[in-house]
């Protein structure tokens, strides 16, 4: 199977699985799996690879066809992102895009911004960032402070941004900014399509813990926002970027569930292919135990909620659970899997070697897990109110 071939609908239940298992294996080359210690795969390969996959049929799954997408429904995502999971693919680059502002511009967007946004972000042709957080208003983003003043010439936006990933590589910052007070809360929020060649934005790359450069802060000066480049009416963007977030924490990521289960079984063999590893790993027993009860966990919230999607049910504040769980288990499984690595014979063959490499990056990119999209005590605030229904203590 080659790249140009692409992934066809079946009814029957696995076949888009099993077509989608086929295509990764026929194009993942070394350079872009995260299993082997081998040279990375560079930005222009992984955004070619990213293309690729939307022309076979494993992204933008989903999305009408209109927009550029394949048009199918969620058993078909369900069952690609399974294998995307269970494959040592990297991480998306323009995940942002894909992932959070699509959905937002197909949800308020206008139709001549969906025939022409949408479809660029599935060729790679525009990589997507996304502008919420502030150095004052990270998990609180209701106090952002950014401002986009109304002029004769469209909107002039000031304020910083920060942690906003990828900002570096970027076409587009999908940008939330106030239009009045900062006393006004959620009212006066307002989300944007801002390019980021536009005169007045500086980005400076924040190099994190694990040496990689994604993460950034982003200033805005005085930059020209025209009006066609609103995303949804005023007063809009907080129902907007709740929506987002809904988005991101519920289904979109649903591979993580599997390549957290992969991450296991790779830990594993690596270990079997030397004793003195695996004794090591032996000695973590309960807690590889308690990994894979983890792993177990999360499909079922994943699937369920997806049967219920299907069944045209509301996720809501339930895409908070999934996240709230996956990132404090995962995050307990780095540290573990790090653990055992830093103890491998360094004698040991190349699957130990592979293995080592990987578990390190793994686990310095971890620490993030529960404070991105919503740190661990947003998860828990919206769960015991919107969910739970509890009261706050007086």
């Amino acid at each position: 199977m080659t790249t140009q071939e692409r992934i066809e609908r079946s009814y029957e239940p696995g076949a888009y699985a099993a077509q989608a298992r086929g295509w990764i294996a026929a194009n993942l080359t070394d350079a872009l799996r995260t299993d082997r210690a081998t040279q990375e795969a560079s930005l222009a390969e992984k955004i070619a690879f990213e293309a690729a996959q939307h022309e076979a049929g494993l992204v933008g799954i989903t999305w009408p066809v209109e927009y550029g997408g394949h048009g199918l429904g969620l058993r078909e995502h369900l069952e690609a992102n399974r294998e995307i999971g269970l494959s040592p693919m990297p991480n998306a680059v323009n995940s942002i895009g894909k992932e959070l502002a699509g959905p937002i511009i197909m949800t308020v967007g206008r139709e001549d911004q969906k025939r022409d946004l949408l479809p660029k972000i599935l060729k790679m042709e525009n990589i997507w960032c996304q502008g919420f957080s502030e150095p004052g208003a990270g998990s609180d983003l209701v106090a952002l402070r950014t401002k986009a003043e109304k002029t004769a010439d469209g909107w002039k936006v000031n304020g910083q941004k920060i942690w906003t990933s990828g900002a570096s590589k970027s076409q587009y910052c999908l940008l939330l900014a106030r239009t009045g007070s900062a006393d006004d809360r959620h009212k006066g929020l307002m989300l944007f399509a801002v390019p980021m060649d536009s005169p007045g934005i500086d980005v400076r790359e924040i190099v994190s813990i694990d040496g990689a450069r994604s993460f950034c802060e982003v200033f805005f000066n005085n930059v020209m926002v025209a009006e066609e480049n609103m995303l949804g009416a005023p007063d809009e963007g907080w129902a907007a970027a709740s929506r987002v977030l809904s988005i991101e924490r519920a289904t979109n990521r649903m591979y993580r569930s599997w390549r957290f289960e992969s991450e296991i079984d790779h830990l594993v063999a690596a270990c079997r292919s030397d004793n003195r590893a695996y004794q090591i790993l032996k000695g973590y027993s309960a807690e590889v135990a308690q990994a894979r009860i983890a792993v177990e966990n999360l499909k079922g919230h994943v699937e369920t909620m997806v049967a219920d999607l299907l069944n045209g049910q509301q996720i809501g504040p339930r895409g908070s659970l999934p996240k709230l769980y996956w990132s404090e288990a995962h995050q307990r499984w780095a540290q573990m899997a790090y653990e055992v690595t830093t103890r491998f014979p360094l004698d040991g063959g190349q699957a130990l070697t592979d293995a080592r490499a990987r578990f390190e990056t793994i686990y310095l990119a971890s620490r993030a897990e529960t404070i991105y999209a919503g740190t661990t005590e947003i998860q828990l605030d919206i769960i015991s109110k919107r969910i739970l229904n509890l009261k706050k203590a007086a």
